[in-house]
């Protein structure tokens, strides 16, 4: 029966009353079953079927799948299968889909039921389902509540607790590398200007583990900065921060030379705010991407100008696939690859954009050309501000990310000071 693919192996055998053992075969099997004529049986119908160890031991994804089909029954499909999360995003009891799941007009037809199902099998409270980050500016995500009555979650990284609104706030936990690069920096006794502060994704790190003295937090949309309020009283840093709420171009330059003054797209909101701050930052974080350019010539301007500091500056930067060096894959194969082999034999090589970059030797050329043209650039800045030279140097260039084949999220830390007389 197994050979023929007849059983269920969602279930066991089990013992039944009267001696017998019930075989779990499959409902829609039951007219290919053909049993020879000598072996007694009869149809039972288990109302708690004992699970196969197999069963037992499913992922949450294959759970999920097994109990959507069992919900759908005849109207299931390849197409329905294709439309079953594989991979999701959790925060405490709640679930964040994907938006490509659960597309498919079928899905329609079972109401709530749909949404508590599969809750079950995530072993979730709440659920919500991604959509595309809306065009407004500020990053703000088009999340839909499916399941629960809020959307506030919590999510813990390094020790640091966030809280925040799903269906409000972006949170990505691909940044998890550079916060924890951040936490571990040497800032005792430093001022910190973070001029997108988000719900305090950096903000966080620099106050709670890289023992800065104060940050200035700025940032514009009013649900990140509850959500950043709350996640500096959770924390119990509360004390040793003030939160700009307001777009941080907005600047006070009256008296600035006409290339410093910030842009200001049309689509920005209508904020009054103005950054009054003025040289008092030993460290600025710039941490927006794709471009960070707008916020060059603020962060001039909050440094301090008798002794300059460190600009922490995040660009998304492109990145042109490089062929291998024929001799290199001639070697490769000579020594035997360490690749694994594909399901069909063929040799799976690694591709570029498949891990984190070890950086050192292998910065690529173009991230080491926009690094040396942001210094440059925020050279040329600081010598117009200020009236005098300045020095700028590359500290570190760092590879958080990629974003899409060849495009790479890079942060670099750029020293900036003052030429003294």
């Amino acid at each position: 029966l197994e050979e023929r693919q007849l059983l269920d192996g969602r279930y066991r055998l089990q013992e039944v009353p009267g001696g017998r053992v019930a075989l779990p075969v499959l409902e829609e099997k039951l007219d290919q079953l053909r049993l020879p004529q000598e072996m007694p049986c009869r149809l039972i119908q288990i109302q708690d079927p004992v699970p196969s160890r197999a069963a037992r031991r499913r992922t949450p994804a294959q759970k999920l799948r097994d109990e959507l089909q069992r919900l759908l029954g005849e109207s299931w499909s390849e197409e329905l299968e294709c439309d079953v999360p594989h991979a999701w995003q959790r925060h405490g009891d709640l679930v964040l889909l994907s938006e490509d799941n659960f597309q498919a007009a079928p899905w329609e037809k079972l109401g709530p039921a749909l949404w508590e199902t599969v809750a079950s099998a995530l072993g979730a409270q709440r659920l919500a389902r991604r959509g595309r980050v809306l065009p407004d500016g500020m990053r703000s995500p088009s999340v839909t509540l499916l399941l629960g009555q809020d959307g506030w979650v919590e999510h813990v990284d390094n020790g640091i607790r966030y809280t925040f609104d799903v269906t409000k706030c972006m949170f990505s936990p691909g940044n998890i590398t550079e916060k924890l690069r951040v936490a571990s920096l040497p800032c005792s006794g430093e001022v910190l200007v973070d001029l997108y502060a988000g719900i305090g994704y950096f903000t966080l790190p620099y106050l709670v583990h890289a023992a800065a003295a104060f940050a200035h937090a700025c940032e514009w949309n009013s649900h990140a900065v509850e959500a950043l309020r709350r996640n500096l009283a959770l924390n119990g840093v509360q004390d040793r921060c003030r939160v700009h709420h307001g777009d941080s171009r907005q600047v006070s330059s009256a008296d600035q030379p006409r290339s410093l003054q910030p842009h200001t797209a049309s689509s920005s909101p209508p904020l009054s705010f103005q950054l009054e701050l003025q040289d008092v930052a030993d460290r600025v974080n710039l941490g927006l991407i794709p471009s960070s350019e707008e916020g060059w010539p603020v962060a001039c301007r909050v440094l301090k100008k008798g002794t300059g500091g460190v600009l922490h500056i995040h660009h998304n930067v492109e990145t042109l696939p490089a062929p291998a060096p024929r001799l290199a894959l001639v070697l490769q194969a000579e020594r035997g690859s360490p690749e694994r082999a594909g399901s069909d034999g063929e040799v799976q090589h690694p591709t570029e954009d498949s891990g984190k970059e070890t950086l050192g030797a292998r910065i690529r050329p173009e991230w080491q050309r926009w690094a040396e043209a942001t210094a440059a650039r925020i050279q040329g800045l600081l010598a117009e501000l200020h009236g005098q030279p300045w020095r700028t140097s590359i500290l570190h260039i760092e590879a958080v990310k990629s974003y899409a084949p060849h495009v790479h999220h890079l942060v670099l830390d750029l020293e900036c000071r003052p030429v003294l007389p």
